[in-house]
């Protein structure tokens, strides 16, 4: 069974982690896709703001690690990591304020939805405490 795109780009970067310059004849050799795919493919990685450097003909190089280990929060962390996301993206200096709306972005793109009842909750909270 062939794998998926995805399946093919988290394997790219698994490959890049060794720190080593990478063709993308190898690549594809290892993947069994064209040099063309992994050229597609390491564009999309760079779009996603995976940190890939290199070009066609030379090769990729991954010069830091990107991906953090999974993390199961509690209600609570996630709280409180929405209330530090929004307290960073707040700060004077532009530079940190975007880096913070970017991070912020991505992660609040990767938690669930609010469940109805958390609003509702989050609202009896305000009032007693107002």
């Amino acid at each position: 069974m062939a794998m998926t795109r995805d399946e093919r780009l988290q394997q790219i970067i698994a490959i890049l982690r060794d720190g080593k310059m990478h063709r993308a004849r190898d690549l594809a050799g290892h993947l069994n896709v064209s040099e063309r795919t992994i050229w597609r493919d390491m564009a999309e990685i760079s779009a996603y703001g995976v940190p890939v450097e290199g070009e066609r003909g030379v090769g990729y190089i991954l010069r830091r690690a990107v991906a953090l280990p999974a993390l199961v929060l509690t209600d609570e962390e996630q709280s409180a990591l929405a209330h530090l996301l929004d307290l960073a993206e707040q700060v004077d200096d532009p530079r940190l304020a975007a880096g913070a709306a970017s991070l912020a972005a991505k992660i609040r793109a990767a938690l669930p939805p609010p469940r109805p009842q958390d609003a509702a909750e989050g609202l009896a909270g305000d009032k007693a405490n107002g």
